[in-house]
């Protein structure tokens, strides 16, 4: 099997627990940021590491994530909604429930992107989430 270029059906994914659509699209999207970064110059490894840790923080997500929101088709939405309403038994000490929510939601329309083969929509939500980022 290549991992790097999935196509799982809709069915299969429609079984996947939400929070393990939420738990692979954390390291989907955590990839990119660092991707991303490498790419914009931040080239020391603890720059790197301290831009990194801010972006993938909930608080970051859930703001990036508003630029999103009204980009999604009717299956994104269904998704990031599954994810947003799993119920995680904690949440980060720096982040309220609800931001951690929309975060979780957000992991969970990563991984299940990512999961279908759809890396081109990822890119192009990804690039909308970072306009205007520096």
């Amino acid at each position: 099997m290549d991992y790097f270029h999935l196509a799982q059906d809709a069915q299969a994914l429609h079984k996947m627990s939400n929070l393990g659509l939420a738990y692979l699209g954390d390291a989907v999207y955590e990839v990119m940021v660092r991707s991303w970064l490498c790419l914009h110059g931040k080239l020391t490894p603890s720059r790197l590491h301290k831009a990194a840790l801010a972006y993938v923080a909930a608080p970051r997500q859930a703001a990036l994530m508003e630029k999103l929101s009204p980009l999604l088709t009717e299956a994104e939405t269904t998704v990031f909604k599954r994810g947003r309403n799993a119920n995680p038994h904690t949440y980060p000490k720096g982040a309220t429930r609800q931001e951690y929510q929309i975060a979780t939601g957000l992991e969970a329309l990563f991984g299940w992107l990512y999961l279908q083969g759809e890396t081109e929509r990822l890119n192009t939500l990804f690039e909308t989430m970072m306009e205007g980022e520096v």
